[in-house]
């Protein structure tokens, strides 16, 4: 190629000794060993990116699924109660962002149906006619419906599993406990009534299938004896700015009010999940590492039976940091083509695993996935281009590094020594 003739010579004889040589036997051998190193690098970067996007994947599935359920932003009276909800409402709906806001009432309860044991569960109290504004969990119920709850009746729907755990289906009783008790001349009695299972939902994920309950939110009052329902539920726009807006809220709502975001609603899952994803990324990025350091093995290699080229170029005038900057040169540019045949490996792979995955599953007549088992059937795919970038910085890094010692050997070999038997 005649553009090469217009390279430096460090870069002639580094892309030459990156190839394999003509004179075969170990000159083919070494090459070997870097396209060995090449596909090594290759394959850690590839896998690197088709996880993380896959675990990327997987937590915005469940994050969704969360919030299907959950509200983007909530707003509590710490006095305990809000009586001028509407005008709070109002407020709040004054923010660009904010597209819907509704009422709720939450409390602790056990549910128990016949004589079965108490289960634990979250009760909510919830507008039927304004809970789609801030949630999904309407377009969730499976059986029964979710308009079914109606003030004064005392309904209730239960997740699916719950529902399963109480064996308790469509228009049977069950009684529900709550912790705060009553005095009574006989001492404390807990609070207990009796609901009617009017809906079914299934959320697909499992915290709220088997721990949540939903019932009219004047009944939620009456069983809490309260006059005004306890906060709001917030909708926004794009739930990833819910920090930020929940921050903006709190200069345009009165200081009794507490405003939290869904992230701090999950703070322990959101914060384990962080904490996966980086331990993955280190393991991962140790695959990488050792692929990128075999490049030392090979550098090494070469600069052994280099010694008589080498010699001769410092003869005819070459200083050691060209020399130095020949293995740099082969060693980087190693690097640079395992990274590149891994990422453009890895990104095609993660843009399409719902088709990959699926044939692999056909071929081998297996589910990964079982439906029987889990929620999410399909293996979800969020690949961010930021991870990309990272990744793919952080192994011509880790291959950059690799090269340092073996051209610093290079650069310190002596004419004379190297020649001596030639």
């Amino acid at each position: 190629m005649s553009f090469l003739k217009n390279l430096p010579y460090e870069w002639q004889v580094g892309l030459r000794y990156t190839r394999a040589g003509k004179r075969g036997g170990r000159n083919r051998f070494i090459s070997f060993i870097s396209l060995i190193s090449t596909a090594g690098i290759a394959l850690g970067v590839g896998a690197l990116i088709i996880i993380l996007s896959v675990m990327n994947g997987f937590q915005k599935d469940v994050t969704n699924r969360m919030l299907s359920v959950l509200a983007h932003v909530e707003v509590f009276d710490k006095a305990g109660g809000m009586p001028d909800w509407q005008q709070q409402a109002k407020n709040a709906l004054r923010h660009p962002e904010v597209k819907g806001a509704a009422p709720f009432s939450e409390m602790q309860a056990g549910l128990m149906h016949g004589s079965d044991a108490l289960r634990p569960a979250m009760v909510r109290g919830v507008l039927p006619a304004q809970e789609p504004a801030v949630s999904d969990v309407a377009g969730h119920v499976k059986f029964g419906s979710f308009d079914a709850l109606r003030p004064g009746e005392f309904n209730v729907v239960l997740g699916i599993d719950l529902a399963r755990a109480l064996n308790a289906g469509i228009g049977e009783k069950i009684t529900m406990v709550l912790p705060q008790g009553t005095v009574t001349p006989a001492g404390v009695v807990p609070r207990m009534r009796s609901f009617t299972v009017v809906g079914i939902f299934a959320a697909g994920h499992q915290e709220f299938d088997a721990g949540m309950a939903f019932i009219h939110l004047e009944d939620a009052q009456r069983m809490l004896r309260m006059e005004a329902p306890s906060g709001l539920r917030l909708r926004l726009a794009d739930m990833h700015r819910a920090p930020q807006v929940a921050e903006e809220l709190k200069q345009l709502m009165p200081a009794n009010l507490e405003v939290r975001d869904w992230s701090k609603l999950n703070a322990n899952w959101f914060a384990a999940v962080q904490v996966e994803k980086r331990m993955m990324f280190i393991i991962l990025t140790l695959i990488v590492a050792v692929a990128a350091f075999n490049l030392v093995s090979t550098l090494v290699m070469t600069v052994t039976d280099k010694q008589p080229d080498i010699a001769i170029l410092r003869t005819l005038g070459a200083s050691p940091n060209s020399i130095m900057k020949i293995f740099v040169i082969q060693g980087a540019l190693v690097g640079l083509l395992g990274t590149a045949i891994g990422v453009g490996g890895g990104v095609l792979v993660a843009q399409n695993i719902d088709v990959i995955v699926p044939f692999i599953e056909n071929l081998l007549g297996v589910q990964f996935l079982s439906k029987d088992i889990y929620y999410i059937t399909t293996v979800p795919s969020d690949m961010r281009w930021p991870d990309v970038t990272t990744i793919g910085l952080i192994s011509v890094l880790l291959a950059f590094v690799a090269t340092i010692y073996p051209s610093r050997w290079a650069s310190r070999v002596k004419p004379a020594e190297a020649l001596r038997y030639e």
